[in-house]
């Protein structure tokens, strides 16, 4: 297994993943991908002999990026790095990928001085999510509800 950088050309990979994820990691399009690729500030995957395990994809504060959730932590803190999503294939789960990854998003983080904050579904519930966050020294700064959805905002000093 090795990390990488995403590139444009996993897109189609890194959307297939993150279907395999509902609704835990949010609906995206193909194209909402690739712009969330343009807007990071860090986008890693694992892949073993090109096929890809998992990935995660951070953001830097006060990108064009739509989503509410994003927009709470930019309206309260000034600088952090945003996981926007982390996932890996079912084929690939409880093999300490998802692990992996946020070990890179945590060296990162702690390089460039700034949390990292994340946002958990609380409806529909992802505990498995809220109990992975917590492991990795995650905690919540808020509950934030929007339409039939609410969120544990989490951040991690």
């Amino acid at each position: 297994m090795d990390m990488r950088p995403l590139q444009l050309s996993d897109s189609g990979l890194i959307w297939n993943i993150n279907e395999q994820g509902l609704p835990g990691t949010g609906k995206v399009s193909k194209k909402e991908i690739a712009t969330l690729l343009d807007y990071s500030s860090y986008a890693v995957g694992i892949f073993h002999k090109n096929n890809l395990l998992g990935f995660v994809i951070c953001l830097p504060p006060k990108t064009e990026y739509g989503s509410l959730n994003y927009g709470w932590f930019n309206d309260r803190y000034d600088d952090f790095l945003y996981v926007d999503r982390i996932a890996v294939s079912s084929a690939h789960r409880n093999q300490k990928i998802g692990s992996k990854l946020y070990s890179a998003v945590i060296d990162l983080a702690v390089k460039l001085g700034v949390p990292v904050a994340a946002e958990v579904n609380l409806r529909p519930p992802n505990p498995d999510s809220v109990r992975f966050h917590r492991h990795h020294g995650f905690i919540e700064v808020g509950r934030f509800e929007h339409g039939e959805k609410a969120v544990i905002m989490m951040l991690r000093q």
